[in-house]
């Protein structure tokens, strides 16, 4: 409706008896806006004015997105295709519709953030038939999701999500790994970048989300969901424009067996003709857009927090983030000790008085049960150990597959629970069709009865059980550091990609602090004793640049004993902050963001394989001044990637800093109030 409408409206309204008017004045109260069942096309603008999303209800139902008049989304159909051959959103009768302002701000838990402004504007739509849609548009972003008011149980045969861009744009995508023409579906979700144009998508693959497309003017977009429950994960294909995707999703599994790595993977050898057995009566995932009008405010935006479901946990007081000791990525290598380190009892005490000495809350024993989750390993006294740890105030983590999770939650989550365990890891997903995605709603419901935290590993992107579900401190789903122990591929690129890509779902366990560096010619993968591509300031930058409550220390105690400054940097490093300001960045070449919590600052910057000059605008400091500890690139770090200088500075809001990148190099700095 235009505003010429809107005038001509309110003049007729006006100009009405008294006794109607009363009336409408009523029902206009009861929602910001109520338009006839006549109107098909809507359009709504976000609270800046910017943004102004369309919604086209003909023989399609078609959304399209502008950003201070550039076409961001072209008119893209969208609809839901039942069992019975009902669609959702084609040829829709509207009944009604309304639009609302929400302003809110809510408190975020173990977040990068403490308060999150919601501000946008709601279009509902409420179609014959029993279903509607909502969406919302942000500043920054815009969503959309299906509703639907039916009785007894639904079946989803399909979901038709597009979209569609104007020019053959560039774009970041991460294919899954084993798709077998849709009879498959299984992926860790861990893969590198292909930068290619929309129209050079691999044939036979799919891409997971986020995904990320650069639409010009200095414009990104990157494409998500959010409150995925209950409904598999949306992957994305080229759609016949050729210059857009359309959304693909694993079908419902109805027979599966173990095998893959180890044999612990839960494979779907026979799936259904649909994707989801639902109920009548329910609200579906958002599928969202997050605009950007320059690269580093990516690393700023909240929209999967915004649209995800509340939290469920009424007492959240015991749910404590904090870093981890972790014995996995390392081999357990240790040395300068008198007894024979491995899966023992010594070695796990060593890395629990490391913990405790360097005022970390956790540590993560990797073999201490069976596959048998009721069965613990003989060559750990779990009892004991958990008892040695709390004593150091030290809580313990243990690894778990979510297959034996799955099995045995009932059993063995009140089983460790009394015991004084901590949490689980639980790991090879490897799956996000409906039963993998609503197993772990299940599993951390379950957990949060017995006060247990969960990390979930081998396990599709964050969409916002991190907030419904708190407990829920760690998600992998990205190409970590512990890929580096097999693989030569270009580790500093990604970590220069992912904050803006992957970040942007919610939390990711790099499991970052590898203390032996290489630079490019130098780096080989070796299992037992790894490496990481790049520098070690590079690698203490990412305990400020990522996002991850449950936050590791990837390598072994002893590494980081001969390494104490570095130690020392990292395990100040909070992993949950009040306030974050991104700094600068570009999408696969750099980025810097600083992070803040109580009085103290922390600062964070990476670059790819390229040396590079950045200028830093400490402005974000307010009045006062600060001591700035900092670890910079040594003057040979492009040679010997260990090389770093420690300094420590006054800074205030006034200042500028240069700063210089080596190859693969980063900076990191704490900043603590003095006045």
């Amino acid at each position: 409706m235009t505003n010429s409408q809107n005038t001509y409206r309110t003049m007729r309204i006006f100009n009405m008896p008294k006794n109607i008017l009363a009336g409408l004045i009523v029902v206009l109260f009861l929602g910001s806006s109520i338009l006839t069942a006549e109107n098909k096309d809507f359009e709504v603008k976000s609270p800046d004015g910017a943004m102004i999303l369309k919604v086209e209800a003909g023989a399609k139902l078609e959304w399209s997105v502008q950003h201070n008049g550039q076409q961001i989304i072209a008119p893209s159909a969208i609809s839901m295709i039942l069992e019975g051959g009902e669609v959702l959103g084609d040829n829709a009768t509207i009944k009604s519709s309304s639009t609302e302002k929400i302003n809110t701000v809510f408190t975020a838990l173990n977040y990068i953030k403490s308060k999150i402004p919601d501000n946008c504007n709601q279009l509902t739509i409420n179609c014959k038939g029993g279903y509607g849609l909502i969406f919302r548009v942000y500043n920054d972003a815009v969503a959309y999701r299906f509703f639907t008011k039916k009785n007894g149980e639904i079946v989803v045969k399909n979901e038709e999500a597009n979209f569609n861009f104007t020019d053959d744009d560039k774009s970041f995508l991460p294919y899954m790994w084993d798709y077998r023409g849709g009879k498959i579906f299984n992926s860790s979700f861990e893969a590198l970048y292909r930068e290619i144009n929309i129209s050079q998508f691999l044939k036979d693959s799919l891409a997971f989300l986020p995904a990320l497309v650069d639409v010009g003017n200095n414009k990104k977009v990157v494409i998500l969901e959010a409150d995925l429950e209950d409904y598999p994960g949306m992957y994305l294909n080229i759609n016949q424009t050729g210059k857009g995707f359309m959304g693909v999703y694993a079908p419902y599994p109805l027979e599966a067996e173990l095998g893959g790595f180890g044999g612990i993977n839960y494979i779907p050898t026979k799936r259904a003709d649909y994707i989801a057995k639902t109920s009548g009566t329910r609200n579906f995932p958002w599928r969202a857009i997050a605009i950007s009008q320059s690269d580093k405010e990516l690393l700023n935006n909240d929209i999967v927090q915004k649209l995800a479901s509340p939290p469920r946990i009424e007492d959240v007081s015991w749910i404590e983030p904090g870093q981890v000791a972790w014995d996995y990525w390392n081999e357990r290598n240790i040395s300068h000790v008198d007894f024979k380190a491995g899966l023992n009892m010594p070695t796990c005490k060593y890395y629990i008085d490391f913990a405790a000495a360097n005022k970390m809350k956790y540590a993560i024993i990797e073999g201490a049960l069976e596959m048998d989750l009721t069965k613990m390993s003989p060559k750990i006294n779990l009892p004991e150990l958990i008892d040695y740890a709390h004593q150091k105030g030290v809580g313990i983590i243990t690894w778990a597959s979510w297959y034996q999770a799955t099995l045995q939650m009932d059993t063995v989550f009140p089983l460790y629970a009394k015991m004084g365990l901590k949490g689980f890891k639980i790991d090879f997903i490897d799956r996000d069709d409906q039963v993998a995605v609503e197993s772990l709603y299940k599993i951390a419901k379950k957990a949060a009865e017995y006060h247990l935290l969960v990390d979930f590993h081998g396990a599709f992107k964050p969409t916002g059980l991190q907030r419904t579900y708190p407990n829920v401190i760690g998600y992998e789903g990205v190409k970590g550091l512990e890929n580096y122990k097999w693989a030569v591929e270009d580790q500093p690129r990604y970590i220069v990609s992912i904050p803006y890509i992957r970040m942007m779902a919610g939390p990711m366990d790099y499991t970052p602090g590898a203390m032996r560096n290489a630079n490019k010619a130098n780096f080989r993968p070796i299992n037992d004793n790894p490496m990481s591509q790049g520098t070690r300031c590079s690698q203490l930058a990412m305990y400020v640049m990522f996002e991850a409550p449950l936050q590791m220390l990837a390598d072994n105690p002893t590494a980081y004993m001969k390494e104490q400054d570095c130690t020392d940097f990292i395990v100040k490093v909070p992993t949950t902050f009040d306030e974050t300001v991104p700094l600068d960045g570009k999408v696969g070449e750099y980025a810097a963001v600083a992070r803040k919590k109580g009085d103290t600052w922390y600062v964070g910057a990476m670059t790819d394989w390229d040396a590079r000059n950045l200028t830093l605008d400490f402005a974000f400091l307010g009045e006062g001044v600060y001591q700035a500890t900092i670890f910079k690139d040594g003057m040979n770090a492009d040679r010997d990637g260990t090389d770093y200088k420690k300094e420590v500075i006054n800074i205030s809001s006034g200042d500028k800093l240069n700063i210089q990148l080596a190859p693969g190099g980063g900076w990191a700095a704490r900043l603590e109030k003095t006045k």
